[in-house]
């Protein structure tokens, strides 16, 4: 049995179950990441906001695969098939691809080839010669026969026969896993012309003859594969690197099968010794990848690279439009920013002309500390030694206090010549802890992201 959410998550995160049950309550209570970052670091065990985004991302994905395992739970108890065995591996199955595979065999379906074969009364045939392959299967087909249920004889039989296999094998849990995982690490994704679109795909002619690995591929060309496909011009697959040979070769009794093939029959203990059911047998795992499995996995796993190539192709132009967005109006000039702030003191950013933080203090002036004179000499200290001509004030909490500070300052050191300003600080909150300023400024404390970005609004206001 899994351990409950909250104790998983912080083995995932490093910290401990109390810092996560506090985090998930808060979560729960309607609170967001950036105002638990901000303020309920005492609630949480100073819990980051990078930390607390993977939290509620994690939360998120555990409680819909329990609600999942419930519903999978109830299906399989309904029907009367839930074993102790089949239970444990439910209960102890920690992601959803792992959960959907073993209901797989469970799942309700329309009613197939297999399972009329089935109705037929052709499942103790089909097991039998798994188990013994040195029965003959045209012999031991003749005791099966059913004229009514359509099974008139000993060729239909066996097709009955090799349906069951071929389903149970496609549904067996641990073989999905190891072939998706085969295919992702070391599958090729092959793209061809279609015959006869050379002149009209002109513009896909780089990938007419083409194969990359699939865990290699970057975004941009993915999705040109994929548009080369939905015009009609390509045609893609996802194979192994030397199945192409062993396909080309199938006439060939001697050829090895194809890897995914092998494992297949490595998992149901199929080998081919000249015995008089390993040929029939070897034919069934032959049937299982090509027509069950293996467009199965290629569609779900060129469905994720499709998805995993346009969220890349999304920042790549966000990236391009922010540079664009962020190039500056007018002169830059060194800014220092102040976020407000009474009983946390008030944070202070510098920046230079060209945005870079060079510079972050964080000064007491009202109480409880009222250490006035201290915050002004900090502040004054900072101007000197960064040059700075334009004070950025938030216009939050402490706002105009904050002001009458940046005043006094001015009044007291004429020879500064500073300008200060009120920015709005809405958004700062939310910016500060936001994944984008964990990854620019990953050892800056949360609060101080935020002064940051009041001076970068007053510099260039779309900053």
């Amino acid at each position: 049995m899994l351990p409950p959410i909250e104790h998983r998550i912080a083995t995932e995160l490093g910290v401990a179950p109390r810092q996560v049950i506090a985090a998930v309550e808060l979560l729960d209570d309607g609170a967001t990441v950036p105002f638990i970052a901000r303020y309920r670091k005492e609630a949480t065990g100073e819990l980051d906001d990078t930390q607390l985004r993977t939290l509620a991302e994690r939360l998120e994905y555990l409680r819909e695969l329990e609600e999942r395992r419930l519903a999978v739970l109830g299906s399989i108890e309904e029907q009367g098939k839930l074993s102790p065995e089949l239970k444990t591996d439910i209960d102890n199955a920690d992601t959803k691809q792992r959960l959907e595979d073993l209901y797989l065999p469970y799942k309700p379906k329309r009613r197939t080839k297999a399972q009329i074969a089935r109705e037929a009364g052709l499942a103790p045939l089909a097991d039998a010669l798994l188990a013994d392959p040195t029965l003959n299967p045209e012999t031991a087909a003749q005791d099966y026969l059913n004229v009514e249920a359509g099974f008139a004889d000993a060729r239909a039989v066996l097709d009955g026969a090799r349906q069951i296999l071929m389903e149970h094998f496609a549904e067996d849990a641990q073989l999905l896993g190891e072939l998706r995982q085969l295919l992702h690490d070391d599958g090729e994704v092959r793209s061809r012309v279609i015959e006869g679109k050379e002149t009209e795909g002109a513009k896909f002619r780089d990938w007419f003859d083409f194969a990359e690995p699939i865990a290699a591929i970057p975004s941009h060309r993915a999705l040109a594969l994929l548009r080369g496909r939905n015009e009609g011009v390509l045609k893609l697959a996802l194979d192994l690197p030397h199945a192409a040979d062993v396909a080309d070769a199938k006439t060939n009794t001697n050829t090895e099968p194809h890897p995914c093939e092998a494992r297949i029959a490595h998992r149901f203990g199929i080998r081919n010794q000249g015995r008089a059911a390993d040929r029939w047998l070897a034919e069934t795992v032959r049937w299982t990848w090509s027509v069950k499995v293996s467009l199965t996995l290629e569609l779900e796993l060129m469905n994720a690279l499709r998805a995993r190539a346009e969220e890349e192709a999304i920042h790549v132009f966000a990236r391009n439009l922010r540079d664009l967005l962020l190039a500056a109006p007018a002169g830059n000039r060194t800014t220092m920013g102040l976020d407000p702030g009474i009983r946390t003191g008030v944070k202070v950013a510098v920046i230079d002309a060209t945005g870079k933080l060079v510079d972050t203090a964080t000064i007491y002036p009202f109480g409880p500390r009222s250490d006035r004179d201290g915050a002004m000499a900090v502040l004054a200290a900072l101007v000197k030694k960064h040059a700075i001509d334009l004070v950025a004030i938030g216009n939050g909490t402490a706002s105009r206090e904050t002001g009458a500070l940046v005043s006094e300052l001015v009044a007291r050191y004429p020879e500064l010549r500073l300008t200060q300003v009120t920015v709005s600080e809405a958004g700062a909150s939310v910016y500060s802890a936001s994944e984008l300023a964990a990854r620019e400024f990953p050892a800056l404390d949360v609060t101080l992201r935020g002064a940051v970005s009041i001076a970068r609004r007053l510099q260039d206001p779309l900053a």
